[in-house]
């Protein structure tokens, strides 16, 4: 008789949950009319992570895409006032995204609405339970593979966005 491969079942859970949180916080970002996507969403947060606006090559770098996915998601963040581009002050031929003001209300909203997410998605926990599952994810993520290290830096103060 087989046996249940644990491992297995803790994969398939993990990804059940993964897309659990991808539709409820796809659901808050409808609620609030942000008019934006979760890539949209994604890139907007990964911006306030850097003290200064970065190259597009820089974000595609850190959201583990090819830099045509940054192009087409800054292409449509710009059309709708929420990023811009901007020359690089010592190299006028690098071009910088920074967010414009439109941007900021926007990244605050998105803080609202993962929060909101968080909260349906938690509510089940107590407490400890939460403060249990918060240690084994931070064991998971800072343990997950060296060679990524610095390209997900920031992503545990993530959490709280």
């Amino acid at each position: 008789m087989d046996t249940p491969d644990a491992d297995g079942l803790l994969a398939e859970q993990l990804l059940r949950l993964t897309r659990r949180v991808h539709r409820i916080q796809k659901r808050h970002l409808q609620t609030r009319g942000l008019g934006i996507t979760p890539a949209q969403s994604r890139l907007l947060r990964t911006l306030a992570h850097y003290d200064s606006p970065p190259r597009m090559a820089d974000l595609a770098e850190r959201l583990e895409v090819v830099p045509r996915a940054v192009t087409t998601l800054v292409d449509g963040l710009e059309a709708s006032g929420k990023v811009r581009r901007v020359p690089d002050p010592t190299n006028r031929r690098v071009i910088r995204i920074e967010l414009t003001e439109d941007g900021g209300r926007v990244l605050r909203e998105l803080h609202g609405a993962r929060r909101a997410a968080a909260e349906d998605i938690l509510a089940p926990l107590t407490d400890e339970q939460r403060a249990v599952l918060g240690g084994l994810l931070d064991t998971l993520v800072d343990g997950a593979s060296a060679p990524d290290d610095g390209v997900d830096a920031g992503r545990g103060a993530g959490r709280a966005c």
